[in-house]
């Protein structure tokens, strides 16, 4: 059964939320049930900030998760909180620029990629949760990155569209790490 209960998490202000809507986005363009529930707390940037983004062929019964097959985690707090609610055989990608703690389970997949770093090499911190998403779609086949542009496009106002062709340059490196 195609089913991806996916958990994005880190501070306010890393892109958390825009990256659980594009996800959800590109999901929903693979004709898959989807939903997207974003929690951040009263700070907002620089608070806590986490979304659930459910992506399945069959009906979805509630947006709240209380486990997940994938988590992306972009701070120490949210790896912290969320760790344990990873099932077996799930993916945990972490931001490694941000998150110094490590996983020391055994019975999951674990992906470091140091997304901060690359990001700010590339001139646009924005980009930071680009690369975590492509390594997400790359192992779990949540969504196509033929749709994830698709999702750029129609999520992202027009004056930002001249960034996608190296958004989707960037999603590749992410894919790739």
């Amino acid at each position: 059964m195609f089913l991806h209960e996916i958990i994005i998490a880190g501070f306010g202000g890393q892109g958390i939320l825009s990256a659980g809507r594009l996800l959800a986005y590109a999901g929903m363009l693979e004709n898959r049930e989807v939903s997207f529930l974003p929690s951040y707390g009263p700070e907002m940037r620089g608070g806590t900030a986490n979304c659930m983004v459910v992506i399945s062929e069959e009906s979805i019964a509630s947006p709240v998760l209380n486990s997940c097959t994938a988590l992306i985690v972009m701070n120490n707090p949210s790896l912290e909180k969320f760790e344990s609610w990873l099932k077996p055989g799930g993916v945990l990608i972490t931001d490694s620029s941000m998150v110094q703690k490590r996983s020391n389970r055994k019975d999951i997949d674990i992906f470091e990629i140091p997304a901060t770093e690359l990001a700010n090499e590339m001139g646009n911190k924005a980009y930071t949760n680009i690369y975590l998403l492509g390594k997400l779609i790359k192992v779990t086949g949540c969504a196509t990155a033929e749709n994830f542009e698709k999702a750029l496009y129609g999520i992202l106002s027009k004056n930002k569209h001249h960034m996608i062709p190296e958004e989707m340059d960037v999603l590749k490196v992410g894919m790739d790490y």
